[in-house]
């Protein structure tokens, strides 16, 4: 099992949006890098559900339900999408200025490549980000 990080703009597709649907499609990334990662994903695996903007925080988890297939948003074959399903919601939150505080994300693409909308997360990582969300770090 794998783990990773999908962000989304609160106010295109939020946490409640997708508590509320239960599953959705992930589409609409267009990044090679971030295509390729979710090329990259196997059912199964964990995905952070994320929102980036002004909240910039970990809101709840999903598990990847269906790997990667053509984007049913775009006729260009190069884009793929996957199924999530709602898998846990965080006790807390987890806001970004701890994981950037975090030793263990030092390397961390969430924090080096910050534009990047799909990407993995090391185990000690996901175990970190897990601490902070049953605790009240914030």
């Amino acid at each position: 099992m794998k783990y990773w990080l999908v962000k989304t703009e609160p106010d295109v597709y939020s946490w409640d949006m997708f508590t509320a649907d239960g599953q959705t499609f992930w589409d609409g990334v267009r990044n090679y890098s971030a295509r390729n990662y979710m090329q990259a994903m196997s059912k199964g695996d964990v995905v952070v559900f994320y929102h980036t903007g002004t909240d910039k925080c970990a809101m709840g988890l999903a598990k990847v339900v269906k790997e990667a297939y053509q984007d049913p948003t775009i006729q260009d074959e190069a884009w793929v999408c996957v199924d999530i399903k709602l898998y846990k919601k965080f006790k807390y939150p987890v806001p970004l200025h701890l994981l950037k505080a975090d030793p263990a994300y030092s390397q961390s693409p969430l924090i080096r490549i910050g534009r990047l909308s799909v990407l993995p997360l090391r185990e000690e990582e996901f175990n970190r980000l897990m601490y902070y969300s049953e605790t009240q770090a914030a």
